[in-house]
């Protein structure tokens, strides 16, 4: 049987970016979930648009926010676990488009004992700023001719947006890149998400999600590599939160985890 599933997606002041996500999930293939949304202090405009875009999903979305004092993704996630309704929780930002066939392929993939790393197909500027609305009801921004048409240049990533079931199972099989757990496309059991207590809120940018999944892996929930199975476009963004000295620390959080066999922090979601 299919899990109930809630997906949890964090957002920060980019209305515009989270309008084309949600878009993503008014046509999914697989229907009976619930949207989180965990805003870390977004202004009114992506309360507003929230607001309008419950007349056109199906889903029930929660919108769960706390005010702007820094970077507290973390927080606001845990706020979004504990808000959550269901057995099985995906992870993913405000600026990951889904493909119909997302939350279905997260519910047929999903195995008690482990959890998915997914991964992204990554935007540049132009291309993401051409991909309307439309685009995402059509699905054709998923097509490898649309985005070389709006000006994304040719890459090994396309192999990501393969239709062929087979050959992105062989791609998953085969590929050096290491199964982490990644906020932008990742998803696990709730109640092993409960058992580690969550995201750690000490960490701010850098290596924050990587660190609960080491938590699990400890706890011998192990991972499988999802990421040309389970694509996301990623829309183009700067990151003028990103800080050095906060990603040295983070990394050493994250490194002390693996070296102490940590499977929960004592700064998550119960502290």
């Amino acid at each position: 049987m299919m899990p109930s599933i809630s997906v949890i997606i964090s957002t920060y002041n980019k209305p515009n970016f989270l309008e084309k996500v949600l878009t993503g999930y008014c046509f999914q293939t697989f229907n009976d979930f619930e949207i989180i949304i965990a805003d870390d202090g977004s202004s009114k405009e992506t309360k507003e648009m929230i607001n309008r875009f419950e007349r056109k999903i199906s889903q029930k979305i929660h919108h769960v926010w706390h005010e702007d004092n820094g970077f507290r993704k973390c927080k606001i996630l845990n706020k979004a676990i504990q808000k959550s309704s269901n057995e099985y929780l995906i992870f993913t930002d405000g600026d990951c488009i889904p493909n119909q066939k997302f939350v279905e392929n997260h519910s047929h993939l999903s195995k008690k004992g482990f959890f998915l790393s997914g991964g992204h197909f990554p935007l540049n500027e132009q291309t993401s700023n051409e991909i309307k609305l439309d685009d995402i009801k059509s699905q054709q921004c998923f097509s490898p001719q649309f985005i070389i048409s709006r000006g994304q240049p040719f890459g090994k990533d396309f192999l990501k947006l393969t239709n062929n079931y087979f050959l992105s199972n062989l791609l998953d099989r085969i590929t050096l890149t290491r199964k982490t757990f990644n906020g932008g496309n990742s998803s696990a059991w709730r109640e092993d998400i409960i058992y580690s207590n969550g995201f750690d809120e000490r960490m701010g940018y850098g290596s924050e999600d990587n660190e609960l999944g080491f938590r699990l892996v400890n706890n011998n929930i192990k991972p499988i590599q999802v990421r040309n199975r389970i694509p996301l476009l990623h829309l183009f963004h700067d990151r003028p939160y990103r800080n050095r000295e906060e990603m040295i620390k983070n990394k050493s959080f994250a490194k002390s985890t693996i070296k102490k066999k940590k499977i929960k922090t004592k700064f998550g979601i119960y502290h």
